[in-house]
C-alpha cells in the first residue's frame, strides 16, 4: 500500500487530489493531521496524548486524521494502522511553494523525510499556491509518472524527493536542482492590542540570493520547471570535515 500524509490537514483539497491519483496503483492509507501544520517540519509530539480518528473508508481508501504533527501521523500510521510496510510514503500536495530553505521547515517535507528514515521510498509534492482552491490539474500527468517510476525502480537508500510545480497551466518541463540558497527577510511583523500589549506575527518574504545560478530548485520554478531536488537524510558536511580534523583529541 501507499501511506500518505500532509501538513494541510486530512480535509485539504491538494491531498485529496493526490489520493484519487494514487488509488489507482495500490491501496491507499491517509493518515494527517486533524487541521493545518504549516511549518511543523520534523517536530513530534512528546507531551500531550495522541488520537486516531477514521475519517472515512472506502475499497482501496483509508483516511485516519490525527491531533498531532505529520510527523506523528506517519510514526503512528507505521505503528498502528499498517498491516505491512508501505511500499511508499507521499507527503502533499502541499499548497504553497516547498523550495529552498523551505525544505526545512516543510511539514511535507518531514512527512517525506520520516518515511525515507524508515527506508521507505519517499517523495513531496508541493504546489507554489496557497491558494484554498488551488487547481491541481496541470500536475496530474507528472505525479503519475513520478509515482509509477519511484513504484518501479525505488530510491536510493537514505534519499527523498522534494518536487515542486510553478503555478501556471502547463510546464515547460521538469529539471533536476539543487536547493537554492535564500534568506527569509522581515519575518516578524509586530503589532499592538488595543488593550495595551505588543504582539508578532510570523510573516517575511522570501529572498533569492543567487539569483544567477540556474542549476538550482528557484530558478526552474521561476522558469516554469517542475523541480525535483534529491535530498539526503544524512546532513553530514563531509567536505567541511577536514577543516576539523585538528580539533581531534
Amino acid at each position: 500500500m501507499i501511506l500518505i500524509s500532509n501538513d494541510d490537514g486530512y480535509q485539504a483539497k491538494g491531498i485529496n487530489y493526490l489520493i484519487d491519483i494514487v488509488k489507482d496503483y495500490d491501496d491507499v492509507l491517509v493518515c494527517a493531521p486533524d487541521s493545518a501544520r504549516s511549518g511543523f517540519a520534523c517536530a513530534f509530539t512528546a507531551n500531550d496524548p495522541l488520537r486516531l480518528t477514521l475519517q472515512r473508508k472506502e475499497p482501496g481508501v483509508e483516511v485516519w486524521s490525527c491531533n498531532g504533527t505529520p510527523v506523528d501521523c506517519v510514526k503512528m500510521a507505521l505503528a498502528e494502522l499498517c498491516r505491512e510496510k508501505p511500499r511508499m510514503v507521499i507527503g502533499g500536495i502541499n499548497h504553497g511553494d516547498n523550495a529552498s530553505v523551505n525544505t526545512h521547515y516543510s511539514g511535507t517535507m518531514g512527512v517525506t523525510t520520516e518515511g525515507c528514515m524508515k527506508y521507505i521510498p519517499s517523495v513531496a509534492f508541493s504546489l507554489c499556491d496557497y491558494a484554498a482552491d488551488a487547481d491541481f490539474n496541470p500536475l496530474e500527468k507528472y505525479i503519475r509518472e513520478i509515482v509509477q517510476r519511484v513504484l518501479r525502480e525505488g530510491l536510493p537508500k537514505g534519499v527523498c524527493l522534494n518536487i515542486n510545480f510553478p503555478k501556471a497551466e502547463t510546464f515547460n518541463g521538469i529539471k533536476v536542482c539543487r536547493m537554492s540558497q535564500g534568506s527569509w527577510l522581515g519575518e516578524c511583523t509586530k503589532c499592538h492590542h488595543p488593550r495595551g500589549y505588543d504582539y508578532w506575527w510570523m510573516m517575511g518574504h522570501y529572498h533569492n540570493d543567487e539569483p544567477e545560478a540556474q542549476d538550482t530548485d528557484r530558478w526552474a520554478l521561476d522558469n516554469n520547471y517542475v523541480s525535483i531536488m534529491p535530498t539526503r537524510i544524512d546532513v553530514t558536511a563531509y567536505e567541511a570535515m577536514e577543516q576539523f580534523k585538528s580539533w581531534e583529541q
